[in-house]
């Protein structure tokens, strides 16, 4: 990325090399290194401490310096893993070149058993958190480390303050360090990130479609370093073991890895960043997460942008970058420079422009209940602002149609899907915040999986952008020419345009059995009793326009989205109207009125 001046034998064995920063300061050098942390876990029981690799970059300067730091499982994969481990080999971002000029040291920490650092990973287990506490305790002066040929490695150009960043799992990590309120996490800007490994493996009580099956086991083989893969076989033969696959219960080895309750011990600021077509990382790991923060009134900040896993510097570089440099100058070097007095929320238009909002979900949000009702105006099924019909109509399996086609002609009764539809609205209606539906049901079936989608009728048209995988937005390159050129990590992503009648615009499914706990499955009724399930889909910011109607669609085993669940099949049930509902948050809380 940039020229290195080896500048004594003595240096290289250090693993310490000094290197021309970024033109923001031509004339400065930055001191580079790589250190080995020593950590309070054995989490590959070998008998020592694990040990976490870190390369920092920081100013040549006498004075001490807060840290801007990414950790990460994916140093060690693709073209990263080949390098000496006593030479730093990292910094491909561009947080170096961006924040070294400015005064902060740059960190890159490899979780445990990753790259070169000793140890096994544990897809979110309290081993991740161990890890980032390690350096984050070195950094601080309470831990010790080391270089390559074994002599002390001190922080003492450090203050303590530490800026944890990063998208996908390396913005996961950040929600783990606040979660657990490291001292020295001063601020965290979690971007794509989950806040609880159980919901990126299960919506309630169900598994997701390709994560159902050993999915910790999955990840953890795929991070772990070469080196110690045959030593963490147990640990992996465990994760295995504990996941729950089963049940899809929400278990102790899902709490241990759930983020969310630590909200009431955080003190760091955080910054959320999340696409809201991210069916990756899917939008309640904002959603909830920034909930439980609101609620505990954690100093905060907000972008929803219209696209799925990606990060903003390739789609809205100059601002990222503003904000962030603002954002870290506050809550590192302590500058009263008007960041916090910004508005709380970015949101992202379809249209790909901007607007902002005083907090999210925005001001004067308020939850509408509509009720779902029989056959009116044209639909096959209708909701209204009150109940207007009792009976029921049936719903069966949906014979693997695909989700457009579930959206498809509302109009049309169909069994495979049932779709509850407004009248055309007389005035635009915003969503912001989480939809939740109660609906009560007599199923044939014990377990019976059900999924609705929030769904906007009427014509459009729909921006689909590409987008990147963890490990591309981990280790694409991101030097001054990429960012110059919007190559690499700035290279924006493909957009094609979609006309469309109808958009989804949010999702949500649950296993009926799951109705009562996630803990603990009670199994539906089959003797004709009804029963009442409730379920939350995934936040959602979006405008409805005027004429447009809003939809419900309903449907059991969504295959595209959802794990088989064998034991429903045959599935049968009555959905019972005039009781069955959707509460939708409005801003200003009415629909045509």
């Amino acid at each position: 990325m940039r020229r290195v001046y080896l500048v004594a034998a003595t240096l290289l064995t250090a693993a310490t090399i000094y290197t021309p920063v970024s033109a923001a300061a031509p004339a400065a050098a930055a001191i580079t290194e790589t250190v080995y942390v020593e950590s309070t876990i054995d989490s590959d029981s070998d008998g020592a401490p694990d040990r976490i690799a870190a390369d920092v970059m920081r100013p040549d300067t006498a004075g001490r310096v807060p840290v801007v730091m990414e950790a990460s499982p994916y140093y060690g994969l693709g073209a990263a893993a080949a390098s000496a481990t006593n030479v730093p080999r990292g910094f491909g971002r561009w947080y170096d070149e961006y924040f070294v000029p400015r005064g902060y040291a740059v960190v890159e920490m490899e979780m445990q058993g990753t790259s070169r650092s000793t140890g096994c990973p544990t897809t979110g287990g309290p081993e991740d958190t161990a890890s980032v506490r390690a350096v984050v305790d070195w950094l601080n002066g309470r831990a010790k480390a080391f270089y390559a040929d074994g002599r002390p490695a001190v922080a003492s150009w450090s203050t303590g303050n530490v800026g944890m960043l990063g998208v996908s799992y390396n913005g996961t990590l950040p929600n783990a360090a606040a979660a657990a309120n490291i001292p020295g996490v001063k601020t965290i800007v979690p971007i794509a990130a989950i806040s609880s490994w159980y919901e990126y493996a299960r919506d309630q009580g169900i598994g997701y479609k390709g994560w159902e099956s050993n999915y910790p086991t999955f990840l953890a083989n795929y991070v772990v370093s070469s080196a110690q893969k045959a030593k963490c076989k147990p640990v992996f033969d465990k994760l295995s073991a504990d996941d729950g696959d089963q049940s899809f219960d929400y278990t102790s080895f899902w709490k241990a890895r759930d983020y969310r309750p630590g909200a009431q011990n955080t003190s760091a600021s955080v910054f959320v960043v999340h696409g809201q077509a991210d069916w990756n990382v899917k939008p309640s790991q904002f959603g909830r997460w920034w909930k439980e923060l609101a609620d505990r009134n954690v100093p905060r900040k907000i972008w929803l942008h219209r696209g799925g896993h990606l990060d903003p510097i390739s789609f809205r570089q100059a601002e990222w970058q503003r904000v962030m440099g603002l954002w870290m100058d506050h809550w590192l070097k302590g500058a009263d420079n008007g960041i916090m007095d910004e508005p709380m929320a970015d949101v992202q238009k379809p249209d790909g422009s901007w607007e902002q909002a005083a907090s999210w979900p925005r001001p004067d949000t308020q939850a509408t209940t509509l009720y779902f009702g029989p056959a009116a105006g044209g639909m096959s099924g209708s909701l209204t602002t009150a109940p207007v019909s009792s009976g029921t109509q049936t719903l069966g399996a949906n014979a693997n149609i695909s989700e457009t086609t579930m959206m498809a002609n509302p109009e049309t009764a169909n069994t495979s899907r049932l779709a509850y539809v407004t009248a055309p609205l007389t005035k635009d209606a915003r969503l912001s915040g989480e939809v939740s539906l109660t609906v009560r049901v007599a199923s044939n079936r014990a377990s019976t999986p059900l999924t609705a989608l929030l769904v906007d009728y009427g014509p459009s048209t729909q921006a689909v952008l590409s987008e990147r995988s963890p490990l591309q937005l981990s280790t694409e390159v991101c030097g001054r020419n990429d960012l110059r050129d919007k190559t690499g990590c700035a290279r924006p992503p493909d957009v094609s345009i979609q006309a469309v009648s109808a958009t989804m615009l949010t999702k949500g499914a649950i296993d009926a059995k799951n109705r009562l706990s996630l803990e603990t499955a009670t199994p539906l009724p089959t003797n004709g009793s009804t029963a009442d399930v409730t379920w939350k889909l995934h936040a959602r910011d979006a405008l409805v326009p005027a004429g447009h109607r809003i939809g419900i669609v309903l449907v059991t085993n969504h295959n595209a989205y959802l794990a088989a669940d064998t034991a429903a099949s045959g599935v049968s049930l009555n959905v019972s109207l005039g009781v069955s509902k959707v509460v939708l948050p409005i801003v200003g809380g009415a629909l045509n009125k």
